[in-house]
């Protein structure tokens, strides 16, 4: 049994939780998220939490079980307080600009790059090197967040691209002296 599937998922007040046949509704003050659940794993709703369980005790079933959990639990938290990813942009000249719903990056390549933000992904900029993105859905968010990085990943001699602003980057020291 999984350790992370045993607890049980705690659902503030202003969350209403809604299960219709498989497909299950969380709504918050931040927004509504839906989520086609599996068939091998049960959700038990009560007022305030909710318990998941397994269907049976087939190896898929308990490998579904932490899973489903863990995504239940990033719903009721994104819809009440929201999740946020920071990317930094490192290299002289690159930068990031902000025009209605896309980015524009240049990132020294010899055209900028247009990327137009997903609905329910919201950005910010600060300074002219950092983009906060924000949104309800962490999977969204995490994937938005990866395809950005991946417009310039950071190189390890300089450190130049773009990095979470967490992320530490580990450096080569590059061509250290003459050949003898």
């Amino acid at each position: 049994m999984s350790r992370v599937g045993k607890k049980p998922i705690m659902v503030p007040e202003g969350v209403e939780i809604a299960l219709d046949g498989n497909v299950l509704s969380v709504k918050g003050p931040k927004g509504e998220l839906q989520r086609l659940i599996h068939p091998k794993v049960q959700l038990d709703i009560e007022a305030s939490r909710i318990q998941v369980s397994i269907a049976d005790y087939s190896k898929e079933s308990q490998s579904l079980y932490g899973l489903f959990r863990s995504l239940v639990a990033n719903m009721v938290a994104g819809v009440t307080e929201g999740f946020r990813k920071t990317l930094e942009i490192v290299g002289v000249g690159y930068r990031v600009e902000l025009s209605g719903n896309q980015l524009v990056f240049h990132l020294g390549y010899s055209h900028p790059i247009s990327y137009d933000l997903p609905s329910g992904i919201q950005a910010q900029i600060e300074q002219r090197n950092r983009v906060v993105l924000s949104g309800i859905d962490k999977e969204l968010l995490g994937d938005t967040a990866a395809k950005i990085r991946g417009f310039r990943a950071p190189e390890p001699y300089k450190g130049k691209g773009v990095k979470y602003l967490e992320e530490k980057i580990r450096r080569k020291a590059g061509k250290t002296g003459a050949k003898k």
